[in-house]
């Protein structure tokens, strides 16, 4: 991984707004070279002029998209040292989610990563190393009320990164996930009643994030828990599942009967 004054070659998915933008924010006021891609090529390019990045608008999750993003993230900053796999959705609520839920949901949150690491990680191992960080959010952790391809596919990015993880550390490859809890952003903005739930540990600014992620980038811990209490519940979910999964079905009910 390039160390010189330069700053590493980033590229963060979904930056246009949240969670990316802030990331993308941070790292390129710490120095860093960054590239920031998303599907909304208005606001990645206001955004790249703001911080003094380089905007590369369009689909990171199709199996050309993500393919092409590294291809142009080579092209223009000469390579990736880090690669930050922010972009996700949430579609559909409940059993009424639908097909094209589903398979949307599949496409960005999951598959998305798979094919940007089939092209990074050959790479990564013939320079020596590189660092994949994906959100995950504590959806993949734990689950999320209301959204079940949501935590689905999130839990699906975990078990990606853990396998990438485990394959792949001992030739210089780090992964780490994100998995923060309520997070002020679009998708906490449109949860509905599970606002509550989402806002029990407190709700953060995107710019905390970034600020943890930052923190992070200087270790290699696979999970990035902005919220502590993340990991109490996943330590609870793994012990006791019957009881903790009682529990949220008690959120559930309470959800229902308001």
């Amino acid at each position: 991984m390039t160390s010189d004054s330069t700053g590493r070659r980033v590229v963060v998915t979904g930056a246009a707004a949240g969670i990316g933008r802030a990331i993308a924010t941070k790292l390129a006021a710490e120095g860093e070279r960054v590239m920031v891609n998303d599907l909304d090529a208005d606001a990645v390019h206001a955004l790249a002029h703001e911080i003094g990045a380089i905007a590369a608008p369009g689909d990171a999750a199709s199996p050309e998209g993500a393919g092409g993003l590294v291809d142009t993230a080579n092209e223009w900053l000469g390579g990736v040292d880090v690669w930050f796999g922010n972009a996700g959705i949430d579609r559909g609520r409940g059993l009424q989610a639908s097909e094209e839920d589903w398979t949307d949901s599949w496409e960005v949150n999951t598959m998305a990563h798979v094919r940007a690491a089939r092209a990074l990680v050959p790479q990564w191992v013939e320079q020596g190393g590189g660092r994949y960080v994906v959100t995950a959010s504590a959806a993949g952790m734990l689950t999320m009320l209301g959204a079940p391809a949501y935590s689905a596919t999130k839990h699906a990015t975990i078990g990606f990164a853990e396998w990438l993880s485990a394959t792949y550390r001992h030739k210089g490859v780090v992964v780490q996930a994100i998995c923060p809890q309520g997070v002020r952003t679009r998708i906490y903005e449109e949860s509905g009643d599970l606002k509550e739930v989402l806002s029990h540990d407190a709700v953060l600014e995107p710019s905390d994030i970034a600020d943890a992620v930052w923190d992070a980038l200087a270790g290699d811990e696979f999970y990035i828990l902005p919220h502590e209490k993340v990991r109490d519940y996943y330590v609870a979910r793994a012990t006791s599942p019957d009881r903790w999964l009682t529990g949220m079905n008690r959120i559930q009910q309470s959800l229902e009967n308001r």
